[in-house]
């Protein structure tokens, strides 16, 4: 009996993901155990790569790019485990960490959900866990009160960088990169929204996980490395669009107000934010050119 699925969504990152697949098979799970790796219509030789290395891996080779719900669903409806754990590819399983989602599990039978420490590769902490987006949390970004004060348990709220980590609590929602589910939460609230093309799609899960009367957790007794990727300009772009983009179609599935009145406080929301880095950039821009010249004796 398979107690535990692993299911990897790979995109064009053939190099990370090997290393992914090899500390799942120096640091396994003391159970029966299988792992899928979706591929999304890679060009980098990683299909090949699993083929050749992974003979045991179970591979799901799409021909097109189905998203990160969409090929994790693929593998949810083929996967046979007790539990389920939704993997990044840039992620690497540090020892006792796929144990400690089993025993966790079972010493929280009300625990639908769980998520463990995301850390750089230096071992220190990345944000793990979130709290649900709200239009209050929304405000705070907007005018960067969330960057400035980051360890305000009001302003810190959205990305709970008031907290260290340290301790075992009930969160909304942690990170998608190593999110673990029961198989019967799936059989109950259903699969990923595929919708939500990239972003807010593991938000959207643990946000009807929750509503389904399920407790979220998150432990601190295991630790995961999360490689962060590094964008372009363009790439950051095309990210934010998205960003935005789930965020509207999850305040617009999930709040009660019209699509319409999201849409026009979430573009107001934005517009505000684009005009306030604006007019800070401009100010620190003049109070540089003031303080430059005063150095220089032309005031």
């Amino acid at each position: 009996m398979v107690e535990l699925s692993i299911i990897i969504v790979n995109w064009n990152v053939k190099d990370l993901l090997e290393k992914c697949l090899d500390s799942i098979a120096v640091n396994p799970p003391q159970c029966n155990y299988e792992v899928f790796v979706v591929d999304n219509a890679s060009a980098d030789g990683s299909v090949n790569m699993i083929q050749k290395k992974f003979s045991d891996v179970k591979l799901i080779a799409s021909d097109k790019n189905l998203g990160f719900a969409g090929g994790n669903n693929l593998a949810l409806k083929k996967a046979q485990g007790q539990y389920l754990l939704l993997l990044n590819p840039d992620t690497e399983v540090l020892p006792g960490a796929l144990q400690t989602y089993l025993d966790f599990f079972k010493d929280h039978p009300k625990a639908g959900a769980m998520g463990v420490k995301l850390v750089n590769f230096d071992l220190s902490l990345q944000p793990s866990c979130k709290s649900f987006p709200s239009w209050r949390t929304l405000f705070w970004s907007t005018f960067f009160l969330d960057v400035l004060f980051p360890k305000s348990q009001i302003f810190g709220e959205y990305e709970m960088t008031h907290w260290d980590h340290n301790d075992e609590r009930e969160v909304d929602q942690p990170m998608g990169a190593a999110l673990a589910v029961r198989r019967e939460v799936v059989e109950k609230v259903g699969l990923m929204d595929e919708q939500f093309y990239m972003y807010f799609d593991e938000v959207d899960w643990c946000y009807r996980i929750k509503k389904a009367g399920y407790e979220i957790w998150f432990t601190p007794k295991a630790s995961i490395i999360h490689h962060w990727g590094k964008s372009t300009a363009q790439a950051r772009l095309n990210m934010n669009k998205h960003w935005y983009r789930s965020l509207y179609r999850f305040l617009k599935k999930h709040a009660p107000l019209p699509a319409f009145i999201v849409w026009t406080l979430l573009v107001f929301l934005i517009l505000m934010k684009i005009v306030f880095a604006i007019s800070i950039f401009f100010i620190l821009a003049f109070m540089l050119i003031y303080i430059i010249r005063f150095v220089l004796g032309r005031i």
